[in-house]
């Protein structure tokens, strides 16, 4: 039996992924091993393949790795190179390249490491995390808000992009677009951001907090802003100073 170390599961892996990134390699160490003595780019392939659907039907499929909400886990096992023509080998030891994840498009590596002749090759994956999202209802234009008639829900793939879905609507409920947005996409992080509550120009009360101390003035904003956003001022001296807007439309700076 051929084990991966545990060295070879990435901590940065997204956590509904973790579980199918641990059945993905044990099932391609399976297929190897089975495989030992005929391996060409063909049966790693398709045997990778089988095996992985074997283990993926015994995980926890519709809650890997205990996430909050249920995703549905499909992976899609590519082909190495035809032309590739592989020594026998009598171990297989799968393994993750480094910055890759098993989310999304990604590659796993498989090599030789007892044999007459070494070797190492990769095989592509997809892994796709079906689940519940926001789904644009009509094309949004960078800066308009969004609202109820925005967006319905749906199941979308939440590995067919690195930005993180937006599961509630009080995530995206009044914020505006960062930019384009098409119909039929699915809510991100990345796609939104809070609406400004000043414009670029606008006097706006400035709060510093030091030890034992706070301190009040007037600035004029650099640019236009939001609560949670960074933003610079400048303050009545010409000195430019960095903060942030808090929910009262503040904007709070250190000493």
């Amino acid at each position: 039996m051929f084990a991966a170390p545990a060295s070879v599961l990435p901590l940065s892996l997204p956590r509904p992924a973790r579980r199918l990134a641990g059945a993905l390699l044990v099932a391609v160490a399976l297929g190897a091993q089975a495989q030992a003595q005929a391996q060409n780019s063909a049966d790693l392939s398709i045997l990778g393949e089988q095996w992985l659907q074997g283990a993926l039907g015994q995980s926890d499929a519709a809650n890997p790795g205990g996430a909050q909400l249920p995703l549905r886990m499909e992976v899609q096992v590519g082909k190495l190179d035809p032309r590739l023509n592989l020594a026998p080998c009598e171990q297989v030891e799968p393994y993750l390249p480094v910055g890759s994840k098993l989310w999304g498009r990604s590659r796993i590596g498989l090599r030789c490491v007892q044999g007459p002749k070494p070797w190492n090759v990769f095989l592509p994956v997809t892994v796709r995390a079906w689940g519940p999202a926001w789904v644009l209802l009509h094309n949004v234009n960078t800066g308009e808000t969004l609202d109820t008639s925005s967006a319905t829900q749906g199941e979308v793939d939440w590995a067919a992009e690195t930005a993180p879905i937006l599961v509630l609507p009080d995530d995206w409920l009044g914020q505006t677009a960062a930019r384009n947005l098409r119909a039929g996409q699915a809510l991100r992080q990345s796609m939104v951001r809070p609406a400004e509550i000043f414009k670029k120009g606008a006097t706006v009360k400035v709060l510093v907090r030091g030890p034992g101390y706070a301190v009040t003035a007037s600035g004029q904003a650099v640019t236009g802003a939001g609560v949670g956003q960074s933003i610079k001022i400048r303050m009545d001296n010409g000195r430019l100073i960095s903060g942030t807007v808090n929910a009262q439309g503040e904007v709070e700076a250190g000493p």
